[in-house]
């Protein structure tokens, strides 16, 4: 398996695992029908933690285009990867935002809320004001990569390990997923704590042609915000590294 494919299948698990929690607490008939958002929190954790298990030891398991650029920022991933790394996540979104939809269709049907809908696909503000909204992706996104930097030791000199993996598996799969867990409880309130453009992009294009009953919007005002703000969080992170680096290092 190459990084590219690892990349995918992560990201596939990812969506497929974070999604899947928001329909089983959003749709009407389900056996976990609103049991809140901490769940929602804790199954996003869980679903990061099976897509680094997985793509970690491969691709170092970025599953998320905000990091991939976070880390090219900061000097430890090559750029000329940054495409690729980004098309093989937006195809695994893609195809795990699919399979939730065959997973939970007859549920879809039943549920008459076309945001509740939309939610088990991408995210929405709970308050929407652009300012903000854009804000709080920032810093729950710069929170996620600035982690990564700093907590797993990022570093492309590591003894006898002649072609090292950076990325959310840099941490390894537990702590990435209580980091997650935290970032959710704390700063997903505002926004849902997209944090990954692969994440939201994907998934709302997914919902924009899949043939869902009264599915209503798919939300494109808003689309650009979970995109463009993780993106600047993860600079910004990827630029203070390089700043310490430079000052400290």
């Amino acid at each position: 398996m190459n990084e590219y494919i690892a990349e995918l299948i992560g990201t596939f698990l990812l969506i497929l695992l974070g999604n899947g929690v928001v329909a089983n607490v959003v749709l009407t008939g389900t056996k976990g029908h609103n049991s809140g958002w901490i769940v929602i929190s804790i199954g996003w954790g869980l679903a990061v933690f099976v897509g680094v298990a997985v793509a970690g030891p491969v691709s170092g398991a970025h599953i998320n285009p905000a990091v991939t650029i976070g880390l090219a920022m900061s000097g430890l991933f090559p750029w000329a990867k940054v495409a690729m790394f980004i098309i093989s996540q937006l195809l695994g979104a893609s195809l795990g935002a699919l399979v939730v939809w065959l997973f939970y269709r007859d549920h879809f049907k039943q549920t008459e809320d076309a945001g509740a809908k939309l939610a088990c696909f991408s995210t929405g503000p709970a308050i929407r004001k652009t300012s903000s909204n854009m804000l709080s992706e920032i810093i729950g996104t710069f929170v996620l990569v600035f982690v990564i930097l700093y907590i797993g030791d990022a570093s492309l000199d590591l003894p006898g390990v002649e072609n090292p993996k950076i990325g959310l598996g840099t941490l390894g799969a537990l702590p990435v997923a209580f980091l997650v867990i935290a970032i959710g409880l704390s700063l997903g309130g505002t926004t849902g704590y997209a944090i990954n453009p692969a994440r939201d992009l994907a998934p709302r294009i997914m919902h924009s042609i899949l043939p869902l009953k009264n599915k209503g919007t798919s939300d494109w005002k808003y689309a650009w915000i979970p995109v463009v703000g993780p993106i600047i969080g993860a600079l910004i992170a990827g630029g203070l590294f390089l700043l310490h680096e430079g000052i400290f290092g």
